[in-house]
């Protein structure tokens, strides 16, 4: 039987991202009746770094920024996971997304471990060379762990090919020669992979479309309320269009756009370009974040942060399957009344996996030296999700619990085989 955590517990993961970390995959290792010396292995990041350093302004000045990588687990491959820049970033969060990408890879059963980085900064407030400066500063703090066959990063919130390529060129200049294979999400001129920016969203969707097919809603007419008008957000906007589904909101920081008969996905794409308040475009009604996710819709998408639905508004919500674009959009008590009230959750550690699916794709090519075409990509993305979305239907249906819960079991499973396997050293 699943766990039923206490209202001050409840509480807690509501408030920091590791305890709900944690709280998943207690639910998840009870179920399992894991082994209690492997369970505390689990729970443990294996690898924390945590880092400050200067950085030469425009100005002159020197500002000084605090930086951290994670390493949760390394026992099914090197460590996978993303770097974030943000004002908000805090060692918890990192934690939990790292430990969110270890069970994430294992779900798709990519021969990867979880990890995540990032900086305490906001990146839109410094300058192109600041931001340049930061980047490789960071690198190099952080060269100690990252590497092929070690740690490999990739672009997260507040980061992008860019900061990659930066990334990329700057352990390469410490080594004295080019490694492509240190960072994914790089561009395709320094051995990036096609399909990557829109990887997450293709991903997602085609998790969508599965569950619909499983649920019996009807994609052609269907209505979606995005949260999130970045690349996740409005790659999912597109492909939702595309298998014919009505997409009658999207939101961003600044408030979001609803029109019953549809949104146009140029008009919404060209009005974030500009920085126009959605709220703003001609023929639509002005939406607050919160409203667009109690909107009585088909399918709600939530793909800009963490903790978009809590105790406080789950009960609100009407939509019949919710698919987590981001990392950890609902809370454990969220999610307790989403499922109460029948809702269906396409969790976050398998409906976003497309970005890391990808991303291994580009792994092995850089470390191959030779690179597939779109189609090829889109075929491999389109079978990894078909398989791992049935393999996690089929353990919900053999446990009788909800879709995280089975994600999150057979995650586990994976990692504890890999764990016990290879047994303690020394």
């Amino acid at each position: 039987m699943t766990t039923v955590v206490s209202s001050e517990t409840s509480h807690s993961t509501e408030q920091n991202p590791f305890d709900a970390a944690l709280y998943q995959f207690d639910t998840a290792a009870e179920r399992l009746g894991l082994d209690d010396r492997l369970r505390s292995m689990l729970r443990k990041p294996r690898r924390e770094l945590t880092v400050n350093f200067p950085v030469e302004m425009d100005d002159g000045t020197v500002s000084m920024f605090r930086g951290y990588r994670v390493q949760h687990n390394v026992h099914r491959g090197p460590a996978k996971g993303g770097i974030r820049y943000s004002s908000s970033v805090a060692l918890d969060e990192v934690r939990a997304l790292a430990m969110l990408m270890t069970w994430k890879c294992a779900v798709v059963d990519l021969p990867f471990g979880g990890a995540k980085g990032g900086v305490q900064v906001e990146p839109r407030a410094l300058s192109r060379r600041e931001l340049e400066n930061l980047t490789r500063r960071y690198a190099t703090e952080i060269a100690v762990l990252i590497g092929p066959e070690s740690d490999i990063p990739a672009p997260d919130m507040g980061t992008n090919s860019q900061v990659m390529a930066w990334i990329m060129d700057t352990i390469s200049m410490h080594h004295g020669y080019s490694i492509p294979a240190v960072v994914t999400g790089k561009p395709v001129s320094i051995g990036g992979s096609r399909g990557r920016l829109t990887a997450t969203s293709a991903g997602l969707v085609r998790v969508i479309v599965e569950a619909a097919a499983k649920l019996g809603i009807n994609l052609e007419g269907a209505t979606v309320a995005v949260q999130g008008a970045g690349n996740v957000g409005m790659g999912a906007v597109d492909f939702l269009t595309e298998v014919g589904a009505r997409v009658v909101a999207v939101s961003d920081r600044t408030g979001g756009a609803f029109n019953n008969r549809g949104l146009d996905a140029d008009r919404v794409r060209a009005a974030v370009g500009e920085l126009m308040p959605l709220g703003d475009m001609p023929g639509v009604d002005a939406i607050t974040n919160s409203e667009l996710l109690t909107l009585d819709v088909d399918i709600l998408v939530p793909a800009a942060i963490e903790g978009q639905i809590t105790s406080r508004n789950a009960g609100s919500v009407r939509a019949k399957l919710v698919a987590e674009g981001a990392n950890g959009p609902v809370t454990p008590r969220g999610e307790e009344i989403l499922l109460d009230a029948g809702t269906v959750i396409a969790p976050d550690i398998l409906a976003n996996a497309g970005g890391v699916g990808v991303s291994y794709f580009e792994w092995v090519q850089d470390l191959q030296g030779f690179f597939w075409t779109d189609s090829q990509i889109s075929e491999r993305l389109a079978s990894m999700m078909r398989r791992a979305f049935g393999e996690v239907w089929e353990l919900h249906f053999q446990e009788d619990c909800d879709l995280r819960t089975a994600a999150y079991m057979l995650a586990i499973r994976r990692v504890a085989e890999a764990a016990s396997v290879r047994g303690l050293y020394p």
